[in-house]
């Protein structure tokens, strides 16, 4: 074994050790209209891990809220349940619920024919059904009622088909039994628990380095191993002009070598316009 490594030694077949290496990074933000200026003051880290890869593996930990389980606990009709269900929706708030709702869903969910019935049954100047049912017969001619009321409802049915713009204004009449504001705060409650992890993660597991630019854009990571990593702005936007940037970029350092790496619009994770 000593003579294999010391006749080694002599051919020089040895491999030498990986030496580590440096990163070099400048960073230039164009806006919409001008020329491209230095990203100052910048803060990014090296990750062993994509941010974007991180940020999966903290959803994946953290499942999304199961929309039938919400839907399940709420203190509405069981019919409307089922709506929520089939159409995989809680909002009754907007205009698109109208706009998606079908004849059948008006007259079989008894809180959307409530809503429907008032904002039409006492509307003047449109020819909306009347009954002919009277409410006495219930008890008296059962027979008689159910008949009538039937007719009534068939009646209702064939003018939301014939007027399909009679649903609109629905929404309102709904507030009461809207979830949607429970339902959106969990969403955000999830949201805001996967970006708390993902930032912790990064800023834990996967930190290797970090550096911030200079006056010029520039910055320089030093003492890096060989290997693949990821340049990340984390949460962080490069602001210049109307232009917000994010980056989330491989780059290999090779032993003993300099990595340089040029960041601008053209290779950013992200970029918008700035709000009016």
């Amino acid at each position: 074994m000593i003579f294999c490594f010391m006749a080694a030694l002599a051919c020089g077949c040895v491999p030498a050790a990986a030496q580590n290496g440096a990163i070099e990074l400048a960073v230039k933000v164009r806006p919409a209209s001008g020329i491209a200026e230095p990203a100052r003051g910048m803060p990014f880290c090296l990750l062993s891990k994509s941010f974007e890869d991180i940020r999966r593996e903290a959803e994946s930990a953290d499942p999304a809220p199961d929309m039938d389980a919400f839907i399940e606990k709420l203190k509405v009709t069981p019919e409307l349940k089922a709506w929520m269900k089939r159409s995989k929706a809680v909002s009754l708030s907007s205009t698109d619920f109208t706009k998606g709702l079908k004849p059948d869903d008006v007259m079989g969910v008894p809180e959307f024919f409530d809503a429907y019935m008032r904002i039409n049954a006492s509307s003047k100047g449109i020819a909306f059904p009347t009954t002919k049912a009277n409410e006495k017969d219930k008890t008296k001619n059962p027979e008689k009622y159910k008949k009538l009321n039937q007719e009534y409802l068939d009646a209702i049915k064939k003018f939301i088909i014939a007027n399909p713009s009679s649903v609109e204004g629905m929404e309102n009449e709904l507030a009461e039994v809207d979830p949607t504001h429970a339902w959106n705060e969990l969403v955000k409650r999830r949201a805001a628990d996967i970006h708390r992890h993902t930032l912790d993660a990064a800023d834990g597991r996967y930190l290797v380095a970090h550096a911030e630019t200079n006056l010029n854009g520039e910055a320089r990571l030093e003492n890096v191993a060989p290997g693949t990593y990821w340049l990340s702005t984390l949460d962080v936007t490069a602001t210049v002009g109307d232009m917000y940037l994010k980056w989330d970029l491989p780059v290999t350092v090779a032993s003993g070598e300099t990595a340089r790496v040029a960041l601008s619009n053209s290779n950013a994770l992200e970029s918008a316009k700035s709000v009016p």
